[in-house]
C-alpha cells in the first residue's frame, strides 16, 4: 500500500502538525477499539481476544525494528520499561546522555542510588564516551529539536569502551528505519509515530542484558504460561523478555495492534520519505535549509497566535514552533501553516 492510498484510512481535521505530541489513529485501529469498547460495555465477550492483541502488537513491533518477538517486552510507558535496567545498575555506574534528553530516559538513571549522570550536547554524545562510561542513554530523534542522532557513531563509541547502549526511539519508530538489535535496550512509547492509544509501549531487551536484570514487577502476565499461572507458587516466569511484561492495558493494545500492522504494510521507509519531504517543504517555505527529520523547530515571532488563527495545531516550545509531519499530513497542511507564518 502506498502513502497516497493509505491516507484514505485517516480522518484528520486539516492542520494537525503535532504527531510529536500524539499520533492520529488509522480508521482500522479506531474501529477495532470501538468494537472492543462496545463489547466491554455490555459484557458480550471474555477478555482473551483483547489479550491476544498484545501478541499481535509485540510481533508487529519486533518486525518493524528487526528483532525477535522473544526479545520484546510490553508495558505502558518508557520510564516503566527502563526501571529494571536502572535497578540493576550498581553504585558508581557512570551514564552519558544528551543535555536535552526527554526526562523519561534521564530520570530512571538519576534516581538510581549511586549512579552518576553526565549530560553533554546532543551532537557530542559519541565524542563524550570514554573509558569511564558504563552506559550511554539517548533518543534516536530528539523531542525538543527533531535532531536525528548518529546511531552508528554512538553505538561504535560505546562498544569500543564496553558501555551499554539504551535508546529511546519514541520519536523515531514509525518513520525512521533502524536496527534495534545493535543496542542493548530500545524503548518506544507507541502513542506518537506508531499512532496507538496512550498506554502501550515496547522495549527490546537484548538476551545479554536480560541476564543482568530482575523482573521486580513480575505478575501473571510475566509467566511462561499465562493461563496456568493465576494462583500460587512456584515461581514460573517466562524465559524470554516476556518476564518483564506488566499486565497490558487491554484496550490500548486492541488499538495498537492494527495501527502497527498498518505501518508495516505501508512501510517505514516510504512513510519516512513522505514525512521528511513535507518537513523540508515547510523549511523551504521559511527560507531555511532542508533537514533529515520529520520534526522541525523554527523561530517565528508571534507563531502561536498566527497558527491558532489559521487552525493549525503544532507545538510551541520556548517560543519556537515544533512542527511534525506524518503519513496523514499533506502539502495543503504545510502550505496553510506557511501562509499563517509568513503572511
Amino acid at each position: 500500500m502506498d502513502v497516497s492510498s493509505a491516507q484514505k484510512l485517516w480522518d484528520p481535521e486539516p492542520g494537525w502538525l503535532n504527531t510529536a505530541s500524539y499520533g492520529l489513529p488509522p480508521r482500522p485501529a479506531f474501529e477495532e477499539l470501538q468494537a472492543a469498547l462496545g463489547d466491554w460495555r455490555i459484557g458480550r465477550t471474555s477478555w482473551e481476544p483483547w489479550g491476544e492483541s498484545t501478541v499481535r502488537a509485540r510481533a508487529a513491533f519486533a518486525r518493524l525494528v528487526g528483532v525477535h518477538p522473544d526479545d520484546v517486552t510490553i508495558g505502558s510507558t518508557v520510564s516503566q520499561l527502563l526501571a529494571p535496567v536502572a535497578a540493576a545498575l550498581p553504585a558508581g555506574t557512570r551514564v552519558v546522555a544528551p543535555d536535552i534528553e526527554f526526562t523519561s530516559n534521564l530520570f530512571p538513571w538519576a534516581v538510581a542510588p549511586g549512579v552518576e549522570v553526565r549530560t553533554v550536547p546532543a551532537d557530542r554524545v559519541a565524542d563524550s564516551v570514554d573509558a569511564s562510561t558504563d552506559l550511554v542513554a539517548f533518543s534516536l530523534v530528539q523531542s525538543a529539536t527533531g535532531a536525528v542522532a548518529d546511531y552508528d557513531a554512538i553505538v561504535s563509541a560505546a562498544r569500543a569502551h564496553g558501555a551499554l547502549v539504551v535508546v529511546d526511539a519514541t520519536q523515531a519508530c514509525g518513520w525512521l528505519t533502524f536496527d534495534a538489535g545493535r543496542a542493548d535496550a530500545v524503548v518506544v512509547g507507541a502513542y506518537k509515530w506508531l499512532m496507538s492509544p496512550r498506554g502501550s509501549a515496547f522495549a527490546y531487551l537484548s538476551p545479554a542484558l536480560r541476564e543482568r536484570l530482575t523482573p521486580y514487577a513480575a505478575g501473571w502476565s510475566a509467566a511462561e504460561d499465562l493461563h496456568t499461572s493465576y494462583y500460587g507458587l512456584p515461581l514460573r516466569v517466562a524465559s524470554t523478555a516476556r518476564r518483564f511484561d506488566i499486565s497490558p492495558a487491554w484496550f490500548s493494545y486492541v488499538g495498537t495492534a492494527p495501527a502497527l500492522e498498518l505501518v508495516e504494510e505501508i512501510g517505514v521507509e516510504a512513510i519516512g520519505a513522505h514525512d521528511v519531504a513535507l518537513a523540508n517543504r515547510f523549511l523551504a517555505g521559511l527560507g531555511l535549509p532542508p533537514g533529515d527529520s520529520a520534526i522541525v523547530t523554527v523561530d517565528v515571532p508571534g507563531a502561536e497566535e498566527r497558527l491558532a488563527r489559521a487552525g493549525v495545531r503544532a507545538a510551541i516550545r520556548a517560543g519556537r514552533v515544533r512542527a511534525s509531519f506524518h503519513v496523514y499530513s499533506t502539502e495543503a497542511d504545510v502550505d496553510t501553516a506557511l501562509e499563517a507564518l509568513t503572511g
